[in-house]
């Protein structure tokens, strides 16, 4: 790889960052750490995060922002942070949490009952506010009391088992973020700009520019004090702004930076043979660790001849998981065996669908999938089954903005090519895929990830199909639920059994034998189809840091721009 200007720009920075000339402390490389930024800061200055643009992830949420639970992807526990624990009524309406004792504001405030309050009260009253946490919260909280200073009481407008790790414990990137209510009282929460921020967690804001953002640790640090944690080893954390896969191995390489975003696996093995530092969440094969949003092939059930379940099983079939794998992937994923990520707080679930006999096979079936072509009166004429005097074709959707979708997508073509399907793909930009494609059903079939969103219980994902969510196609589907419009009897039992789910305490030992039971139907129907695994492959240095997060040290997962990067600093060591 060659080094360009802006690699030079950006290793200047990183030199700038963390040397003591710029700042009144004097902190070393060896004792900061340096995490890969994927995007440019749009706004430097405000750190106000209900409201749109990047104020939270190069470094806010991770540093300064601490959340009161952090799910822990491995055993589906909710790990204590902020909070020490909650409880609920039978019908999951109201849920009474409790907040730790002696945490304190970087200025030295207590936190407590109060700012939680003031918090949720502002994201109930404001509609102005328009970050998806804060309309979540002004979605389903009813009201919410103060029963004590470390007591807080939310009654809901509707039932919901999951609402604690739904808002509260950093499900999936982030989670609603308390903020003090001594600074935000008589703010406007949609247009104040909250700078100097300031936090609970173990670091305090330093600089900010568009490229890079500096915190420093607090030694008066709450947690510490109150024995908690002890303070962090790392005395400065800095996002950096990389520019790209090439800037970033670069960096890595030479040791400017400490952990990566996602890099393909021939940029990671060029790397790791300059750099044999650099490690991954798996030693070897498939190295990546697995993203929560699994990718799958998204079937309109309202186009003929997709509009029969034995035709879109038959795709089923034909679709070689394990070709993708190792074809568009490298071999940097595994393919899926159900719609969901395969953690271990899924596993019950994953086991009962697959013991059941509904999980899908890694390879290919391609005569069982002629066979339901055939049998639905298609005959194969030359290169391509036809009927009436029509071929048997299909497009599919893409979005262009990544090579792993276009690739993928590649793949699956050829595969139905071979097969006897005049398939196609159709790349189309990411505004109107994501704007106009997908929502409205305008498309055939189409690469997504629309299951996304169980992480340690069903029914986050499985509820993204149930027929409520039905609409014509040309109408926007809400919140991209069933936009594939699957309906009809088998829909209907489907949904039955997983609205019921939704009703039931987390850790119900009914679920997964009712899991099973309602994929029973979608395996029969398929109105979309797993394909595989989303694989991040994040390059980890242990030049200067060691106690990454890894598949041998899985405390929980390393997506270090999420809001449980705390753990991830409180268990870097100093290398050596």
């Amino acid at each position: 790889m060659r080094v360009s200007k802006l690699l030079l720009t950006v290793s200047t920075l990183a030199f700038a960052a963390f040397s003591g000339s710029a700042f009144a402390q004097d902190i070393s490389r060896e004792e900061t750490v340096i995490f890969d930024l994927d995007r440019t800061i749009q706004d430097p200055e405000n750190f106000n995060w209900m409201t749109p643009g990047t104020k939270r992830m190069h470094g806010a949420h991770q540093t300064m922002w601490e959340p009161l639970f952090i799910l822990n992807y491995g055993t589906g526990d909710l790990d204590p942070w902020l909070a020490t624990g909650f409880e609920s009524n039978d019908d999951s309406t109201e849920f009474t949490v409790t907040l730790r004792d002696g945490v304190e504001w970087s200025d030295g405030e207590a936190f407590n009952a109060d700012d939680v309050i003031f918090t949720v009260n502002m994201a109930l009253t404001n509609e102005d506010i328009s970050s998806r946490e804060a309309s979540t919260i002004r979605a389903q909280v009813a009201s919410v009391e103060k029963v004590d200073d470390l007591t807080v009481k939310f009654t809901l407008a509707d039932a919901n088992p999951r609402f604690v790790v739904e808002n509260f414990g950093v499900r999936i990137f982030g989670s609603f973020l308390i903020m003090p209510e001594h600074i935000w009282n008589g703010q406007d929460a949609a247009t104040f700009a909250f700078n100097p921020p300031i936090g609970t967690g173990p670091y305090t804001f330093t600089s900010a520019s568009s490229n890079r953002a500096i915190w420093d640790r607090n030694d008066e640090w709450w947690g510490a004090k109150a024995g908690f944690q002890e303070l962090p080893a790392p005395k400065r954390v800095i996002f950096l702004e990389t520019g790209g896969e090439e800037s970033r191995a670069q960096l890595m390489a030479s040791n400017q930076i400490d952990a990566a975003q996602n890099v393909s696996i021939g940029t990671f093995e060029a790397v790791q043979a300059q750099n044999p530092n650099v490690i991954a969440w798996h030693q070897d094969y498939p190295f990546a660790a697995s993203d929560p949003c699994a990718r799958q092939l998204e079937i309109n059930t309202t186009i003929a001849p997709w509009d029969s379940a034995a035709m879109r099983k038959a795709v089923a079939h034909i679709i070689d998981r394990n070709q993708i794998v190792n074809v568009a992937y490298e071999g940097t994923t595994e393919a899926s065996r159900t719609m969901f990520a395969q953690y271990g707080s899924m596993a019950p679930f994953i086991d009962a669908i697959v013991d059941a006999g509904h999980g899908l096979p890694a390879s290919a079936d391609v005569a069982a999938g002629q066979a339901l072509i055939e049998g639905d009166g298609w005959v194969r004429d030359g290169d391509y089954y036809a009927k009436d005097g029509e071929t048997l074709s299909v497009n599919i959707h893409v979005n262009s903005a990544s090579t792993e979708y276009t690739r993928t997508i590649d793949v699956i073509v050829e595969q139905l090519q071979r097969a006897g399907i005049d398939a196609k793909a159709v790349p189309v930009e990411n505004g109107v895929f994501w704007g106009e494609v997908l929502p409205f059903g305008t498309y055939e079939m189409s690469y997504s990830w629309l299951s996304c969103g169980s992480v340690n219980e069903p029914w986050a994902s499985m509820g993204r199909y149930t027929v409520k969510d039905v609409v014509p196609v040309g109408e926007r589907s809400p919140g991209f639920n069933n936009t594939a419009r699957w309906d009809g009897d088998a829909a209907e039992l489907y949904s039955q059994i997983v609205d019921k789910i939704g009703t039931m305490p987390l850790g119900d030992e009914a679920i997964p034998g009712m899991v099973a039971e309602a994929y029973a139907h979608l395996d029969a129907e398929m109105p979309f189809i797993p394909l595989v695994q989303a694989a991040k492959l994040l390059p980890m240095n242990t030049t200067y840091w060691t106690g990454w997060p890894s598949a041998e040290n899985y405390y929980n997962h390393p997506f270090f721009w999420w809001n449980h990067t705390h753990q991830i600093i409180h268990n870097l060591e100093p290398a050596g």
